[in-house]
């Protein structure tokens, strides 16, 4: 009987430990892998209390009842929460590397106290910390090694041309349009999807950059100051871009002056020779310097794309795209700008951007069982978001909105999102938790529909719309947050 107590105290710990490390990788995860932020910084910080702190006191306290509560309380629940997650840990080899290192730490620990009879109960605090320890250690150590493999490539490609592209907003959008106008005249590679941190652009170097580019573009994200000058010391860009500047992310930068700084970083590169700026950062003039935005002329922006005119080195140039939202003419308009640097014709660029495709998830059209659906689930700025509104109301049918709110911006410019709401929706449905106390008081729309998450929003849609109506996505937070 004392063997099969053993076993069973002995495979318990080891799926405690190990659901234990899965909730921190997975939280690690969602939080750019700094334990700073998962402490300090997480959305849902009660999180923490239920999936970690409750089970690991009641693993030193409750003794051999803990196999109960264990199986009965805490695997459950820890798989149902995981379940109903929308954004779930990605299995990459940095998350493979910290498992089977917990694992072992766990299983060695687990094997030397039972062999030695020393242990009233196994550790979990110790096989945990050593395994975060180790995993940073080692991937602080991995980091320099692919850093410097990146270095040497990018070095060896000598004629290549790098566009680093950074701002509060629009500056995938920027980055899409650079790449797909300038490939009509040369061979371009952008980093894919939202990739802009270093280590992610590390990696696009080492795995995917094609050694024939002749331009690659590249975008430059940043969460704290110096982010943006370490990306731009790295890939030392010739060409950059600070789009649009605003209060996002405002929680870790504190000030717009904090987040201008630190966009302004990307000025640093050494081998910097032209710099396209927006107007919202800085008016300052600079011999490397054109900025943007001011010199757009006659928009015409409604659901069937924009129509407007670009002053381009003293030249009124007139333009059409499919692409949806009058914010992204400042958008186009660097890209445009870019071409020209690179020596495009007024002929070819106005071609490419008349074919420009949009990019996914930013007011991008989509019908389906006789409904429009806009979805606008990557853009979290209040620009943006107003202008996905403005569109709707310019449709005839219902309008239907599903919003989340702003994330990681201030309860003012939410307030001014709200407000906007109410003047044109006819049903809006708010998802999770962060802004739901804020929308719940100010919304006046009629039919206002809260979910705590997103499991029944498609039912929810399902039942609450039909064919003429217009859906407008606009933004997505996933739900830790």
């Amino acid at each position: 009987m004392q063997e099969y107590e053993l076993l069973i105290a002995f495979v318990t710990n080891v799926l405690f430990v190990t659901l234990l490390g899965w909730y921190l990788i997975t939280n690690l995860q969602w939080y750019d892998y700094k334990i700073s932020r998962v402490i300090l910084k997480h959305h849902k910080p009660f999180w923490h209390v239920f999936y970690f702190l409750i089970p690991f006191v009641a693993y030193h306290t409750t003794g051999h009842f803990f196999v109960i509560f264990f199986y009965f309380a805490v695997l459950p629940s820890m798989l149902l929460w995981y379940k109903r997650l929308d954004k779930k840990l990605v299995l990459t080899w940095r998350v493979k590397r910290f498992l089977i290192l917990l694992v072992s730490l766990t299983l060695f620990q687990d094997i030397l106290c039972t062999l030695k009879d020393a242990c009233e109960t196994y550790g979990v605090f110790m096989p945990l910390a050593l395994a975060y320890i180790g995993s940073v250690m080692m991937e602080k150590f991995l980091f320099l090694t692919y850093k410097k493999e990146a270095r040497k490539k990018l070095s060896d490609m000598k004629d290549l041309q790098i566009v680093a592209i950074t701002g509060s907003y629009g500056k995938t959008s920027i980055k899409n349009f650079v790449a797909q106008i300038l490939s009509k005249k040369f061979k371009v590679y952008a980093t894919p999807r939202s990739v802009n941190t270093l280590g992610g652009i590390m990696g696009d170097v080492n795995n995917s950059l094609p050694e024939d580019t002749e331009i690659y573009v590249c975008e430059a994200g940043a969460r704290q100051k110096g982010d943006i000058y370490d990306i731009t010391t790295f890939i030392e860009p010739q060409t950059v871009v600070v789009g649009k500047v605003g209060e996002a992310h405002i929680e870790y930068f504190k000030s717009l002056k904090n987040i201008i700084a630190t966009k302004l970083e990307i000025m640093q590169s050494p081998r910097l020779e032209r710099a396209f700026i927006h107007t919202s950062v800085t008016d300052e003039p600079h011999e490397k310097v054109t900025f943007f935005g001011e010199d757009i002329l006659n928009v015409n922006a409604t659901l069937d794309g924009i129509d407007f005119e670009l002053d381009v080195n003293g030249e009124v140039l007139k333009f059409h795209t499919d692409i949806l939202g009058e914010f992204q003419t400042m958008n186009i308009a660097v890209a445009v700008k870019i071409a020209k640097h690179f020596g495009m014709s007024n002929e070819d660029i106005i071609k490419a951007v008349s074919e420009l495709k949009p990019v996914e998830h930013r007011l991008q059209m989509i019908k389906a069982g006789g409904k429009i659906i806009l979805d606008d689930g990557y853009n979290g700025n209040i620009d943006g978001m107003l202008e996905g509104v403005r569109l709707c109301s310019l449709h005839e049918g219902r309008k239907v909105i599903v919003t989340p709110g702003l994330v990681e911006s201030t309860d003012a410019l939410n307030l001014k999102f709200i407000n906007a709401i109410n003047e044109v929706f006819d049903i809006v449905i708010v998802t999770g938790a962060l802004n739901a106390q804020l929308f719940e008081k100010n919304l006046k729309v009629h039919n206002k529909i809260m979910l705590a998450n997103k499991a029944i929003l498609t039912e929810v849609l399902g039942s609450q719309t039909k064919a003429g109506d217009i859906i407008l996505f606009a933004n997505d937070a996933p739900n830790f947050i």
